[in-house]
């Protein structure tokens, strides 16, 4: 499993589901030891965006997503596709503890969300 390098005080909310890079968030690619990262740099805005009608089961403000997000969001604005973006993100949920269902269900959701 890949890995993070920084643990808390990364980013600070902004607003509602929107936050901000304080620290860049660093995520190593494939497996450790892969020497491939995507750093997110500081000042880079992101946002958890869950549908509104899904917060009762995704709180869009849960602390294991950020990561995630970030790195997501940081991917797509660096011209990835939305699949291996997803993969990002998928890997990083499961580095921050979440479930497969849970992260099946937000992975579908971040390949579908906004399909053009």
């Amino acid at each position: 499993m890949s890995r993070f390098t920084e643990r808390t005080g990364w980013c600070v909310r902004l607003s509602g589901v929107r936050y901000r890079v304080k620290r860049p968030l660093s995520w190593e690619i494939g497996a450790k030891g892969s020497g491939l990262w995507l750093t997110v740099p500081e000042g880079f805005v992101f946002d958890v965006s869950i549908p509104r009608l899904l917060w009762w089961a995704f709180d869009p403000n849960d602390a294991r997503y950020r990561k995630a997000g970030a790195l997501h969001d940081y991917a797509l604005s660096l011209g990835w596709s939305r699949v291996p973006a997803a993969a990002a993100f998928s890997e990083s949920l499961r580095a921050q503890g979440l479930g497969r269902l849970h992260r099946l269900a937000m992975v579908l959701a971040v390949i579908v969300w906004k399909w053009r």
